[in-house]
């Protein structure tokens, strides 16, 4: 089953990391003579400092800081924003789903 909440929180973690994450990478970038290794090293920079920082800010474990990472590389903003309102939990299908019927419509076979 697909915790929404859950992914809808880490994903709003991986927008802050990304804005921290965008500025550690433009301040630094320069480092690098060839395009190619940008996109390396944005990669490695987003793992680090999304463990780092869930390590240091959150409880959030070390598998899912792993995600965090992942999602602030790819752009959790635009993660986030493709998925709001297009994702609902469980429970919320299922209660689409079902018809519900008040009790004073209820036919009871016993009294008859």
């Amino acid at each position: 089953m697909l915790n929404i909440d859950y992914l809808r929180q880490l994903l709003l973690i991986s927008i802050a990391l990304s804005v921290i994450t965008c500025t550690i990478i433009q301040k630094t970038k320069h480092l690098f003579n060839n395009s190619k290794w940008i996109s390396f090293y944005s990669f490695l920079i987003n793992l680090v400092v999304g463990v780092i920082f869930c390590i240091t800010f959150t409880n959030i474990t070390f598998p899912n800081s792993l995600w965090i990472g992942l999602f602030s590389f790819l752009g959790a903003d635009s993660i986030y924003k493709t998925l709001e309102g297009k994702l609902s939990s469980y429970s919320e299908i299922i209660e689409e789903k079902t018809i519900k019927i008040p009790k004073e419509n209820i036919i009871n076979k016993e009294e008859k």
